[in-house]
Order: structure tokens, then sequence, then C-alpha cells
């Protein structure tokens, strides 16, 4: 196994010239590309030499080029494993409209239309064949598809073969099997989210160790990155999307009634959202995500049901109304935002019951003591980074073994927070815990510091202890903000029952009893959530407005007539350089990045009639 990073140039994989001569010409004739994306070539160049590849690559990094290419140059049949069937539909309808033969075989289409791909297939008329993990795992597939020529096999989403990635599939763990029975083939698994641990797990499991790893640079720096107090968070939902008006947004919410909730209130302040859950009726869920991929300003209030293989360019924000299950989630999922490359904003509200469902989660969830230790330490590093004094932007980035400085674009870069000895603030709180028995949570807690009465605390005569309203002289919202402290540092920790009682930990009761001292971030004013960054977002300069409108209302009719989505016909980058550049005739418009061959006879003249007419 060989474990990459950013490999030097004399260090690359080399191809045979007339490999790199095909190469290019596809790269351009099919995909209408004159160069690659930093970290594709090579990805490709390895493939092309002979070699297995683990290419863990960010979100909107061009990954699925990586095996496209490859495919067209090797020849024979590649086959693409990807764990969703609306995934797979878009993927062939994009490669069939750059001219490439593909086909999909799938439990949402019908036997006739199967059978009619699999002859296509087997005649050699296609070049791809998508298929889930499921159905290629079969014995009937992976017989019949040893009778063929198969040079190639990209598996993508490759960390849900990983029992330590953040959304383990169990169909996936037989995948490795695949290289047995179709041993000629190499294999390229990539995906967007891997830490250290996941990355070596699916090496071994997919691999036996035998592959490369090429592990480009996790940053995505016009992605500005803020975390809030959680209080009333849908009442903050609402201000924060009424701040960026008309922009698209995906909002998360942990369950399907947060979901209801949270559109339907937007719904009623004029916000155009829509929801997205698994307890919809598939046809509901597939007409809100095209909805969304097809119209300009929509909001998705969705699950974690939502999101893979969503490829829309102009999503400004995606806000977390609860926190995620761990960093490796949260990355993937603000990974939706700003993948134009233009400014866009990733907003967390957090709040200590958050904690409380997130570990509740992890202790009902069936599966052995390790796999819970494993997300347990996950959801420690989520909180971490929620509570940091540092870059946040540095805490996520250093997760996933990348070293960078200080971004200049997150809340604690813009407005850093000043560290001071919490010893004695730390103590009351951790010594009201004590008092009480560990058994209450953060909100009595906090009545008890500010010396608040009420039937509860009269009645338990939690009046009478000795730290009861020794902290009146700060608001209940510094004394939370320092219980989230303690519970990041590692000094008390939240527990799963119904109240989320707090306890002490060794380190706790060292702070409270052998004198041990620790800092904190000084608790800051409460303000308003931030509304700069994403509402300020625009396209690139120099387009013209008017013109860019009119060349998407015509991919809409375009991706309407064929039940295609719109990025499919061409990408919001495309169009933004075709209303800059202003292309009047069909060899200028071949020049834009992204107008191959095939699409270029397709609609070449249908887009030149709108350019002219500019």
């Amino acid at each position: 196994m060989t474990a990459t990073a950013l490999l030097p140039q004399s260090a690359m994989p080399s191809v045979e010239p007339a490999v790199e001569d095909e190469k290019r010409r596809v790269l351009k004739s099919a995909f209408g590309f004159d160069e690659f994306r930093p970290g594709q070539e090579r990805v490709i160049d390895a493939l092309l030499s002979g070699r297995n590849v683990l290419a863990v690559m960010p979100t909107g990094a061009g990954k699925s080029l990586c095996y496209q290419v490859p495919a067209l140059v090797m020849g024979g049949l590649t086959i693409v494993v990807s764990p969703l069937i609306a995934l797979m539909e878009d993927q062939v309808a994009a490669l069939r409209l750059n001219g490439v033969a593909a086909e999909a075989i799938h439990s949402a289409r019908s036997r006739e239309e199967n059978v009619a791909s699999w002859r296509r297939i087997a005649s050699g008329e296609a070049r791809l064949l998508y298929l889930a993990p499921e159905r290629l795992m079969t014995e009937r597939m992976l017989s019949a598809l040893s009778r063929l020529p198969v040079s190639l096999i990209a598996i993508d989403e490759a960390h849900c073969i990983s029992q330590w990635g953040h959304s383990f599939r169990a169909e996936y763990l037989e995948l490795g099997r695949a290289r047995e029975v179709l041993p000629a083939a190499r294999m390229i698994a990539l995906t967007a989210t891997a830490d250290e641990a996941t990355q070596q797990d699916v090496l071994q499991k997919l691999f036996g160790g035998d592959a490369e790893a090429f592990v480009a640079g996790f940053d995505r720096p016009n992605i500005s990155i803020a975390v809030a107090e959680k209080r009333d968070a849908a009442a903050a939902i609402e201000r924060y999307v009424a701040a960026r008006k008309g922009q698209s947004g995906v909002i998360y919410r942990i369950s399907r009634k947060k979901v209801e909730e949270t559109a339907e209130r937007l719904r009623r302040s004029g916000v155009n959202a829509l929801a997205y859950h698994a307890g919809m009726e598939a046809a509901a869920r597939a007409a809100a995500q095209e909805a969304f991929l097809a119209e300009p300003g929509i909001v998705m209030v969705a699950t974690v049901a939502f999101g893979m293989g969503i490829d829309k360019s102009d999503v400004r924000y995606v806000v977390h109304g609860d926190i995620p299950g761990s960093l490796e989630a949260y990355y993937q999922e603000i990974g939706r935002a700003g993948r134009d490359g233009a400014p866009a904003e990733a907003m967390m509200f957090y709040g200590l019951e958050d904690v409380r469902t997130r570990r509740r989660f992890i202790d009902e969830q069936d599966s052995a003591p390790e796999r819970k230790r494993v997300e347990a330490r996950r959801l420690d590093a989520l909180i971490g980074f929620c509570e940091t004094t540092a870059c946040r932007r540095q805490t996520l980035l250093a997760y996933f073994g990348e070293t960078s400085g200080a971004c200049g674009n997150c809340d604690v870069c813009l407005n850093p927070p000043e560290v001071v000895d919490g010893t004695e603030e730390a103590r009351l709180l951790l010594s009201l815990v004590s008092d009480t028995g560990e058994r209450f949570g953060a909100a009595h807690i906090v009545a008890l510091a500010v010396g608040h009465l009420s039937e509860t605390v009269e009645a338990r005569g939690h009046d009478k202890l000795a730290g009861f309203g020794r902290g009146a002289d700060r608001p209940a919202s510094d004394w939370r903000a320092i219980l989230r402290q303690l519970v990041a540092a590692g000094a008390l920790t939240v527990e799963t029952g119904a109240y989320g009682g707090l306890t002490l930990t060794p380190r706790g009761a060292r702070i409270l009893q052998a004198g041990e001292r620790i800092s904190i971030a000084k608790p800051k004013p409460k303000t308003r959530e931030r509304g700069r960054m994403a509402a300020e977002a625009v396209a690139p300069d120099g387009y013209d407005a008017e013109l860019l409108a009119k060349l998407k209302a015509l991919r809409r009719e375009l991706a309407t007539a064929r039940a295609v989505p719109a990025y499919v016909i061409f990408s919001d980058k495309t169009l933004v350089e075709m209303a800059a550049g202003k292309p009047r005739d069909a060899e200028a418009l071949s020049r834009v990045k992204g107008v191959g061959a095939a699409k270029l006879e397709a609609f070449g003249d249908v887009f030149l009639k709108v350019l002219r007419a500019a």
C-alpha cells in the first residue's frame, strides 16, 4: 500500500505517450475541458498505469471524471457501484448527453428496461454500467460479468465500506470479493469524507492493502464557518434565512417532525421551502429534489436522507439546526454549499440538548461496543470543534490530518474570543453538579447558579446549597456557555437519560477538589446571527446577468423535456462562462469549459441563438 498526499511532479504516475494523448482527447471531446482539475490527473494516471486507487477528494472536486476518463481510454466495460438510484440515473443521463454510452440496472426500472440495458452491455454497445452494491454482488450478476471484458470497477461513496466510517453500510462489505471474481479489472474507490482510520479500513477491506491512496486537500476556503448557541432553533433559522432572501440553501434537522415544522414555518414567512425526509413517498421526495436542483432560490429542509450526489452549484448556505453525528458528516453536509467557488457559509446551532440526543442515538444503536466507542469519540471531536477557541477551519482540517494556518473566514477568526482563567466559574458549576447528586441537566444547574427559585428548586432544598445564586452577577447564557465548554473539555459528561443529567469526570473532580486550573473562552454578549457573507455572495464578475437568466431558462426547458436535472445539460459554471464570453459561433462555444462535442452538436444551435440575440 502506498499512501500519497500531494505528489511532487517527479513522483507523478507516468503513462505512455499514446495513452496521454488519448486521455487529453477524451477530456476535451467527451467532457469539454482543456485541463484537469487539481488532483484528478494523478488519480487517472495511476489507474491508467495499472494500479488500484483510493481517492479521497473534497465535494465538488470532480471525482466522477477520475473513473469516467479511464473508462473511455482503457476500453472494455467499467462497473460503477453507487448507493442511490437517483444518483445512478443522473450520472447515466449526463454521460449520454456527453455522447458516452452508459446504462444502469436497478430495482426502480422495469424488468424489460433492465433486460434491454443488459443486452446493450453484453453486446459491447455501452462502456459504463451503474449498479447498486447488492445487485453487483449477486452470484448471477458476478457470473455474467465474469464473461465480459470488465476493465475497471469504480466504487462511489467508499466510506460506506468502513465500520469506522460515518455512514457504514453492511452491503458494501462484500465488494472486496468482486476483485476475486474479476481479477483483470482495476479498482478505484472514491469518497469525500474519510479520516485516517476510515482510509486504512477501506484500503484493507477492499484492496487487501494493495492500492495507492491519493488524499487531496480537504479545504473549502470559500465556505465561511460559524457556530452559534442554540436556544429557539426554529426562530433562529427563520431569521437566518430571512437575511438571505432569494438564495438557495439547505437546512438539516435531526428528525422528520422538525423538518416538517421548520419547512412549514419558513413557508408561512414567505420562503419557498421544501421538506425532504425518508418518511415521504418516493415520488414526493423526487419531486422536491428535482425542484431544488432546477429552480433558483429554493430552501431545502431535510434530514441526512438528503444530499448524497446532489450537484447544485449555487447553494449559498448550509444550516445545521441540530448538530450532526460527527465531523465527517458535518464536512460532507457543508460541502453542498458553494460548489461554484463563490462565497458561501455554514452555520451550526448547538446546545447540550443536542449532545444528549446524539449520545442516546449511540447507546441505542444495534452495534458492537467498539463501534459505539468510536462513535462516542467522533461525537467528542465534534463537541470540541463547536467549543474551540482556535480557528474552526484549522480544527476541522486537523481532524482529517491536514495542517493549515488560521483561515480568516470563520467566526472565531473574525471575532476571536478572549481566553481567560475560568477555574472559579468551573468550580461553582462543578460543585452544583456534585451537590445535587449528578442527576440534573444543564437548565437546572444554570438556574441554581443564577439563583432562580422554582418549585423544583425549593422542593429539593437546592436553594440552601452553598453555591445557590453565587453566579447571579452573570446572565444565564454565560453559564450555559461555560457548561458547554466544561463538557467539551472533558470535565463533565452528559448522560443519555430523559433529563440529560450532568456527571463529573475524573478531570472534573481534579478541577473541583485537587486544584487543577482550566481556561475558558470569555462568553460574549448575545448578538444576532451574521448575515454578511452568503448575503453578499455573487457570481464571478464580468458576466451579463440578464443573459445568464435567459440561458438558465433555456437549460430548464431542455432539462424538463428530457426529464433530467438541469445541471446535466450544462453546469452553472459553464453558463456563467457563456454569459461572460458571449460566444457567437460553434467554434467559440466549443472552447467554453463543459461544452464537449456531443453537447455542442445537441445544444449548440439553441444556445447560440440566445447568445447571438444578447
